[in-house]
């Protein structure tokens, strides 16, 4: 079995789904007691969303890296982010360790690619809808990506996510606001699938809320942990 080295806290609702799925999946494919090796560093994520807000990356990206290298340094096969937003700094970490990083995008298109649903709406946080890390990711591996397209949209899914998911709120107004919104990019865009793209959004939609189907990041991103846990596959660093 491989160690696989998780960079959690953003947020920690999401971080909890992470580490109870990965060990519930390795048990249920090994069996007996057996659990996953995992090292978590948790973050504060407080002090990452203030950078966020003032524009501070870079700083982001250097705490990101020391982090990643520490969970190298304690013996971790691979990274992971749990988190879709900080892979916009993949492969600044990438570049700065050793070891594999584990990329989320790659992980979700290979399940919409299994599907073969290839047009697809990505929602997330404003970062990952409006900037092309995650965008032109998953384009590379053969999907053709949309994101809504009003400014007001893109706020209020936004807002959601930092404001109400983040903290565990999950409400009603807010789950019918972004069926509002997939409902009609089908409509204007033909989109075939929806990606929640962002690893807090599956506390809000579920399957069966809207009538095409729908890919968790969050989920599929365990389920390629799982596998390169139990070193079903491999991934070479990138």
């Amino acid at each position: 079995m491989k160690t696989i080295g998780i960079i959690g806290g953003m947020s920690y609702e999401s971080s909890i789904h992470y580490y109870e799925r990965i060990n519930n999946q390795v048990n249920q494919i090994a069996g007996g007691l057996t659990c996953a090796e995992l090292l978590i560093y948790n973050v504060n994520f407080e002090k990452i969303r203030n950078f966020m807000i003032n524009d501070r990356w870079d700083d982001i990206g250097d705490e990101l890296v020391r982090i990643a290298k520490t969970l190298e340094g304690a013996g971790a096969s691979y990274i992971a982010i749990a988190t879709n937003t900080m892979h916009k700094l993949a492969d600044y970490i990438q570049d700065n360790i050793n070891v594999p990083l584990i990329h989320i995008a790659d992980c979700v298109a290979d399940k919409c690619i299994e599907s073969n649903v290839l047009d697809v709406l990505l929602l997330g946080t404003k970062y990952t809808m409006v900037e092309n890390f995650l965008i032109d990711r998953l384009e590379k591996n053969g999907l053709n990506v949309s994101v809504p397209q009003k400014q007001d949209d893109i706020d209020y899914i936004d807002r959601v996510i930092f404001d109400e998911l983040c903290k565990g709120e999950v409400k009603d107004s807010s789950l019918e606001y972004y069926k509002n919104v997939v409902n009609q990019m089908i409509e204007e865009e033909g989109v075939k699938g929806v990606i929640l793209g962002c690893t807090e959004i599956e506390m809000l939609i579920k399957e069966g809320d809207l009538s095409i189907p729908i890919f968790d990041t969050t989920q599929s991103h365990i389920d390629a942990i799982v596998d390169y846990s139990l070193e079903k596959k491999f991934v070479k660093k990138k």
